[in-house]
């Protein structure tokens, strides 16, 4: 067994490999020694191996080296080891071994994306700290502890972005210094510059807690999603972090029902489901609604999603439930849903701001259940039952009394049961239309999409036609 000794750099491990390389020396008889290593049981033991070799001149694919670079900012005990083995292959012919679908390819390409993850952290979870301008450089001062060796890699993000502007970066393993023009990276990171990082009070904190506390927003709180956006090993090095179990703790006390900051919250206002201001539509608060407990729906949802638009609005379009979109947003008809209802809106000659836009249930039912989707991942979902659409024929029956509509279209087949639910009320007489769902158009075959877009659109258009039959546009 060798043990190769090299500074601990990559470039020094890419010297000492190359070295290895050509003399035949395989993976299974190196063992790496960085910088900061001691001597093993096998020091000054002969390194040749009688394995099979690379021969003649060396060819590897001219994107590895940044690959193997990118990999050894992986803090792991064989990180040098699964390089040096992953180069060895390659220059053997095994080009598989740098691809995803080798077992050491997967490897490299793991460690690599926990790398870019945690320069992403770096440059989400960093914050820096005033200093006094009367004390000199740095002007910025900041201490963040990231998992891998990545402060070389990820610092160039701060000196783009912060122009002239004098920082530090202290880290427990190194240093970076900015002072307008020149960017130095120590390793390892000076004691005085880690104090200094450290123990650095900023003057504007209290405002930045002030404008967090009353920006959260517990009615969106899912712990487990917070949690992998923002880890809790980064939250002792946050001004905010010592807010953050808290305002959960508020949280899960109560204080999701108001969907906004306490003192937000507890302001005046009227607390109905529509909107009361004719002149400007917007969506109501609906805490009422965000209180509704008459079936189980509202404990996998984010939140009720209640209708939108003029509260004299002589058309209501009604949708069985909402989408992803939508149960992030809190607004009806977000996303690819809105869009494409925009597009046939506008070809029927109607207008989104003339219209009441509602659910016939207004929380969104999910396959999976969870409160937030994951980055990157719609959820699906699944159409409510007789009883969750029962339960929340309540909040329809109010819209429709309050809105009176002359015509009603019904998207989808849970809406159209809602619907016809209410139809035969004197009360809430209107003309009944029945569409496709948007939702269910965007799954649809792509060979099918088109006569079902076309259908919603003719629905439409006769919505229309029955209004004006009663009330004339003016000309």
């Amino acid at each position: 067994m060798r043990e190769q000794r090299f500074d601990g750099s990559f470039a020094g491990w890419r010297k000492a490999a190359r070295q290895l390389l050509n003399r035949g020396v395989a993976p299974h008889a190196v063992s790496w020694l960085g910088a900061d290593s001691q001597g093993g049981l096998f020091d000054g033991a002969d390194g040749a191996s009688e394995a099979q070799s690379p021969t003649g001149a060396l060819r590897i694919p001219k994107e590895l080296p940044a690959l193997l670079e990118s990999a050894a900012r992986f803090r792991a005990e064989d990180r040098w080891a699964l390089l040096y083995r992953i180069l060895w292959r390659v220059a053997l012919g095994e080009r598989a071994a740098m691809l995803a679908g080798d077992r050491d390819g997967s490897e490299l390409h793991r460690r690599i994306k926990a790398v870019r993850r945690e320069a992403h952290h770096m440059h989400a979870f960093l914050r820096f700290r005033a200093r006094d301008p009367a004390v000199g450089p740095p002007a910025f001062v900041a201490w963040h502890v990231p998992a891998h060796d990545i402060l070389e890699s990820a610092v160039g993000h701060f000196a783009e972005r912060m122009g002239n502007a004098s920082w530090l970066i202290a880290t427990p393993d190194g240093a970076a210094l900015w002072d307008g023009r020149e960017l130095r990276v120590l390793s390892p990171c000076p004691p005085a510059l880690a104090d200094l990082a450290r123990s650095q009070e900023d003057p504007g904190e209290a405002l930045w807690l002030a404008y967090y506390s009353s920006t959260f927003n517990p009615a969106r709180l899912n712990r487990r999603v917070l949690q992998t956006h923002m880890p809790v090993r980064f939250w002792k090095d946050l001004p905010e972090g010592p807010l953050i179990p808290h305002l959960m703790s508020q949280a899960r006390a109560g204080a999701q029902r108001d969907g906004q900051a306490q003192a937000v919250g507890l302001q005046p206002g009227r607390q109905v489901l529509i909107a009361s201001d004719k002149a400007q539509p917007q969506r109501a608060a609906a805490t009422e609604l965000q209180q509704c407990r008459r079936c189980d729906l509202w404990a996998r949802a984010t939140q009720a999603i209640p209708g939108e638009g003029p509260p004299a609005a002589r058309i209501l379009l009604l949708a069985g439930q909402p989408g992803d979109h939508e149960d992030l947003s809190g607004r009806p008809f977000e996303g690819a849903t809105g869009q494409l209802l925009e597009q046939a809106l506008t070809l029927a000659g109607l207008q989104r701001a003339t219209l009441y836009l509602t659910y016939a249930v207004k929380h969104f039912k999910a396959v999976d259940g969870m409160g937030l989707r994951s980055a990157g991942q719609a959820r699906q979902s699944l159409n409510p039952s007789p009883e969750e659409r029962r339960a929340c024929s309540h909040w329809l029956s109010r819209e429709l009394a309050q809105i009176q509509p002359r015509v009603v279209i019904a998207l989808g087949q849970v809406a159209l049961l809602a619907a016809r639910e209410r139809a035969d009320s004197p009360r809430e007489a209107f003309t009944l239309i029945a569409a496709e769902d948007p939702q269910a158009l965007l799954r649809a075959d792509p060979e099918q999409r088109q006569p079902l877009f076309e259908a919603l659109v003719t629905a439409l258009r006769l919505a229309r036609t029955i209004d004006e039959q009663v009330h004339p546009p003016i000309r």
